[in-house]
């Protein structure tokens, strides 16, 4: 009988598993309902996906975002693992087929959107076949003191308590405040749960804020920091729709490959963007805070903020869409004066402004992070406190303690005009130091032609941080293959040849 940790390592490809995540997968194996409060970026599918796969019957996943779920089944399914998704992206015939399938025992995980909940056609297939457990991804959604209320999520409790055995329950989020956790276990119907609050503390994000440059200052340090960020996947959140369509034109105009998304935007408009960003033809998304919840993609290497968010929560769940495969990422916060006067204008016209209690507590936050982006001291420091952890005295990644990441060279090209920004700026390499890098480009020259063969994204096949890895272990056959971090036996057997074929040439 396998073990979780032969899952951990054979399906996943990791050796060890992150703070937290086993106290979670063994509290669910033990039959215990779960509250897990995790980092975006902190592990937390492997907490239901692995309990998953060491029981007979299926795990229900409920989850807010059809991106979400179309990326999480097809990592799965890179990996070995028999899944799907039930939402309104699917034809009624590929609907069907999916439910039938699932009612004959195919999938070990389904994805399903919130609102199939009350479709009679899927209340009669769990009352068939109910699930083993149920997994609620982003359970603050539940909650109308979460940022991100989904009332599609208050049918999840009754839902449950309408099957013939009740299954075991784990509900995850990445950030809620003491009274949306009373929240997700009052309305999710949670008995006794184990409460499991991850570390908040990303080690490979580097903190960075650049303060006093608006306007056309801040636009020009924008392009320098493309230039110097070429070749690099990442997000830049603006405040506002006009801005991200501002921001993009401009990055286009400079020659860097940008896609934008917004609410404003027609739904194949924003569902192509964020296609192309997924699949790496589009290196650059520019985009509101409407886009990220549950995003999966695992080589962003930076996220920069052109407008500085409303609160310390948005910032640090943005900021965490980077570095999610654990290799080294850059958070950059470029503030000026007048973000004030924009947010505070974005609260006392928003939904807050409906409620006095929600606006006085919008209207903190805000001063919250106006102390971060003004203030002084550890940046890591200031996000950690604020989470309820204790934080290092000094992190030594952040630009306040170990200094600012952006370079004095990158800062004065930014004064420059761009022809003589493009000769004084030089590009990064993406792998890092303690790899030959000119491997690592041909590992993701194969990669890319893996992933376009198939029709998915290329960190699907492998990580980043996975290819790092391989360019340092250098394994000399199929066997030694599996000890690098990322490469499950699935993956062995679909791509190890081609991948030690690059190797061995070397």
């Amino acid at each position: 009988m396998r073990t979780k940790g032969d899952i951990l390592r054979g399906v996943f490809g990791f050796d060890g598993f992150r703070p937290g995540q086993e106290d979670i997968i063994d509290a669910t194996l033990s039959g215990r309902d779960v509250l897990a409060v995790m980092p975006t970026g902190g592990g937390k599918s492997l907490c239901y996906q692995i309990p998953a796969l060491l029981t007979r019957g299926a795990t229900f996943v409920i989850s807010p975002l059809v991106s979400l779920m179309k990326d999480q089944v097809g990592a799965l399914r890179q990996n070995g693992v028999a899944a799907a998704f039930l939402n309104s992206t699917l034809t009624p015939g590929q609907y069907r087929k999916a439910l039938d399938n699932a009612a004959s025992g195919m999938y070990r995980i389904i994805y399903i959107a919130p609102e199939r909940l009350s479709s009679p056609d899927f209340r009669a297939f769990a009352a068939a076949r109910p699930p083993e457990r149920i997994a609620v991804d982003e359970a603050h959604c539940v909650s109308q003191w979460g940022r991100d209320f989904r009332p599609s999520y208050l049918d999840i409790g009754p839902f449950v308590e309408s099957l013939p055995f009740r299954p075991t329950l784990a509900a995850f989020t990445a950030t809620a405040t003491n009274r949306v956790r009373t929240d997700i276990v009052e309305l999710l119907g949670l008995r006794d749960p184990v409460r499991a609050v991850g570390a908040f503390d990303r080690p490979n994000l580097f903190f960075e804020v650049i303060k006093g440059k608006g306007g056309r200052a801040r636009d020009r340090l924008l392009m320098a920091l493309m230039d110097e960020q070429r070749g690099r996947s990442g997000i830049i959140y603006c405040a506002t729709r006009k801005t991200v369509d501002s921001v993009c034109d401009m990055l286009r105009g400079g020659g860097i490959g940008a896609g934008r998304y917004h609410a404003g935007m027609p739904d194949d408009e924003r569902r192509a963007s964020q296609d192309a960003f997924a699949s790496d033809d589009t290196p650059v998304l520019v985009a509101t805070n409407a886009f990220g919840m549950g995003i999966d993609k695992s080589n962003v290497s930076f996220i920069i903020h052109y407008n500085m968010p409303g609160d310390l929560e948005s910032y640090y769940q943005e900021a965490g869409r980077a570095g999610r495969d654990g290799s080294d990422a850059l958070c950059l916060l470029l503030f000026a004066p007048a973000d004030i006067m924009v947010r505070k204008s974005l609260i006392e016209h928003g939904e807050d402004a409906r409620d006095p209690e929600a606006l006085r507590r919008a209207k903190q936050r805000l001063e919250v992070m106006i102390s971060y982006a003004t203030g002084g001291g550890c940046l890591r420091a200031r996000l950690l406190r604020y989470f309820g952890e204790k934080p290092p005295v000094r992190c030594g990644s952040c630009g306040n303690c170990a200094g600012p990441r952006i370079a004095e060279s990158i800062l004065a090209a930014a004064q420059a005009e761009p022809a003589v920004r493009a000769a004084r700026v030089k590009p990064k390499r993406e792998a890092s130091s303690a790899v030959d890098a000119e491997l690592f480009e041909r590992l993701k020259e194969l990669r890319l032609s893996v992933a376009k063969a198939q029709g998915i994204p290329a960190y699907m096949v492998f990580s980043n941080a996975t290819l790092e890895d391989m360019c340092r272990k250098h394994p000399r056959t199929l066997a030694a293959m599996l000890n690098v971090a990322g490469v499950g036996e699935h993956k062995v057997r679909a791509y190890g040849a081609r991948f030690l074929q690059v190797l061995l040439d070397q």
